[in-house]
């Protein structure tokens, strides 16, 4: 096997593609696998936007999908997943139903309307063509973190947000990835500081090597939230190599929800709509529910590495007002 890239192209069988429009100020990330996938999903937080979502429940019908999508735009967003379907139709993809193909394509949106970038699109949004140059766009191997995709107009409550992806292998061998888009109503960062939440977690000094303050004060565990009223939105996919049912995948995704909860402060609030999506590309067997077990805690572990990350790779937006960025806020604050 490859050597690991810290990517969620580190599980074979799929590629990442993104559109970013930066006078926008948002844009889409796609995942699309190379063959239907088995794959569930979890919504925890209070307010989500989600387009065939419904199908991932275990007791549904449909068993696998053809890619997932993750968009900025809010509900305008949402127009992403038919951009993302053109492109599969195109490759004659999809679900048979007859005498045609249904490409199966859950998406989730995340709320980046009021970051300052030019929303003035006229009658139709943007959202459609965004997502089919994000399918287009999709390949094998690296692809760009932070202020990317999806990732482009997310925020936090104290820097700017962004799009992160973090991977392992477990001790049998099985690989696990999540990639995420980072616009929590929270905070990824200790009180005012550059630590992040997710520190224990580090490898390699992927989100600066700082490690956790030496003491954290009731201070620092206060409530910071980027706005009241204001719906935000973490969202996130976690895929292994590893053979699964749709209701092992369905319990990888509240897993990976974990993942939020050791990253954010708060995590899951009313006015985020925090989605994880999860996917088996079954190139490897399973084995005994131990290793499943496993693969559970490391979904938690790589979900909240690639939250830190998305917010450490992020740049700030040129438009006026923008949040700043953790590289603006405290610079040459790293390891390396």
């Amino acid at each position: 096997m490859a050597e690991l890239l810290n990517l969620l192209t580190d599980i074979e069988g799929l590629s990442v593609g993104h559109a970013t429009d930066l006078r926008l100020g948002s844009g889409a990330t796609v995942i699309v696998f190379d063959e239907p996938t088995v794959a569930s999903g979890t919504v925890l937080g209070g307010a989500p936007g989600g387009r065939d979502t419904a199908l991932l429940d275990p007791a549904m019908t449909v068993g696998t999908v053809d890619a997932f999508v993750l968009s900025g735009g809010s509900a305008f967003g949402l127009d992403a997943a038919g951009g993302v379907q053109a492109g599969l139709r195109e490759i004659g993809r999809g679900l048979q139903v007859g005498t045609t193909r249904v490409p199966i394509v859950p998406q989730a949106i995340l709320m980046d309307l009021l970051n300052g970038g030019d929303k003035d699109w006229g009658l139709h949004s943007p959202y459609r063509d965004i997502g089919y140059d994000a399918f287009k766009a999709a390949g094998k191997g690296v692809f760009d973190l932070g202020t990317v995709g999806a990732g482009t107009g997310a925020t936090t409550a104290t820097v700017k947000g962004g799009l992160g992806s973090a991977s392992a292998i477990s001790s049998t061998g099985h690989r696990i990835a999540a990639l995420v888009a980072v616009n929590a109503l929270g905070s990824a960062t200790v009180g005012d500081g550059p630590h992040f939440w997710a520190a224990p977690f580090e490898q390699n000094g992927e989100f600066g090597g700082l490690g956790l303050p030496q003491t954290i004060t009731p201070a620092d565990t206060t409530m910071q939230l980027k706005g009241v009223n204001v719906t935000a939105t973490t969202i996130g996919v976690v895929v292994t190599d590893a053979t699964l049912t749709k209701a092992e995948a369905h319990r990888l995704s509240i897993m990976a929800h974990g993942g939020f909860a050791r990253a954010l402060l708060p995590a899951h609030l009313p006015f985020d709509g925090d989605t994880v999506f999860a996917a088996s590309t079954g190139a490897r067997p399973l084995g005994d529910i131990v290793n499943f077990l496993e693969l559970c805690h490391l979904a938690t572990i790589v979900m909240a590495r690639a939250i830190a990350r998305g917010v450490y790779e992020a740049t700030a937006l040129r438009v006026e007002g923008a949040q700043p960025a953790w590289r603006d806020r405290f610079p040459g604050m790293t390891l390396s």
